[in-house]
């Protein structure tokens, strides 16, 4: 079965507010770990040599109020790499946790991180939370309908949710998570069921949610109010794909890079701190897809 074909191969960060971000991982004609640092006017570098061991389907959150974290991914692991206050990516850290691919990860608390969901043999719900320290902690055990390939954002300053997803199928259930990192049980879904989609933080407090794959490539999105309420689908803006990625940066507002439509994509889509999101913005950097992002400085 080829990479493209197999369903649990397009994984979907999300982040918190920060000054800049980095897009990194992914896979191109191969897995790969180069990274591309977005500037505090959404400008994207070029290509960052890698560091850490190469793999997609990953994800990435802001902890500590200037850092993050990668962690996960596939081939499945549980290690995890994290980007100091310059936006330098460090070695591999020891793993913890069960490893598994196509998690996501959001801040919350305004300087923790929560890991959730994902795929090892199947479909899962185990969280792992990360402290201001950057530290990733043991299974908790899952909350909510097990699944992979979520989007996720941090909304209301302190909070986050996991909505969207494949459970079998694709779906729009959600779930909330507390400033103390508790995962509340599903929320009925809002919006396009899907698999595949990204999100992140705009206007400081709250958070979009776009792109992703519902047996075709969307450019869908749906915004999440700072009380974490899900609204109705908002057209699609930019190159329709999947597996893309997405950051905070600047003040109030985020960028999507990378992903895959009709092959392998770098472009980028600016949000606005109203959420809305631009046209495509002309790619820079590897091409690739199954990459993850966040917020640091």
């Amino acid at each position: 079965m080829s990479i493209l074909s197999n369903p649990f191969f397009f994984a979907p960060a999300a982040g918190a507010s920060g000054k800049q971000g980095i897009f990194a991982f992914g896979y191109s004609a191969a897995v790969t770990n180069i990274s591309n640092l977005v500037s505090t006017e959404g400008v994207v570098a070029t290509d960052t040599a890698g560091v850490g061991t190469s793999r997609q389907y990953i994800g990435a959150c802001a902890y500590g109020g200037d850092k993050g974290i990668f962690g996960f991914g596939n081939p499945t692991t549980n290690i995890s790499n994290l980007i100091s206050s310059s936006g330098v990516i460090s070695t591999d850290v020891a793993a913890v946790g069960t490893a598994r691919m196509a998690t996501m990860s959001c801040t919350y608390d305004t300087d923790k991180g929560i890991f959730a969901f994902g795929y090892t043999t199947g479909n899962v719900s185990m969280s792992n939370l990360v402290s201001n320290s950057g530290v990733v902690a043991s299974d908790v055990t899952g909350v909510g309908t097990a699944r992979s390939a979520t989007g996720t954002a941090t909304y209301g300053e302190d909070k986050g949710i996991f909505a969207f997803g494949y459970s079998g199928s694709p779906t729009n259930v959600s779930n909330l998570i507390s400033n103390s990192g508790v995962i509340a049980t599903d929320t009925t879904g809002v919006g396009t069921a899907r698999q595949y989609s990204r999100g992140c933080t705009y206007d400081t407090d709250k958070g979009i949610i776009a792109y992703g794959y519902t047996g075709s490539n969307t450019a869908v999105s749906n915004l999440i109010s700072n009380s974490g309420v899900v609204a109705t689908d908002t057209a699609g803006v930019g190159t329709a794909r999947r597996v893309t990625a997405c950051t905070a940066y600047g003040v109030g507002t985020g960028i999507y890079g990378y992903g895959y439509g009709t092959g392998n994509f770098n472009g980028s889509n600016l949000v606005s701190d109203a959420g809305v999101i631009s046209s495509d913005v002309t790619g820079v950097g590897t091409a690739r897809y199954g990459l993850s992002a966040c917020t640091f400085g």
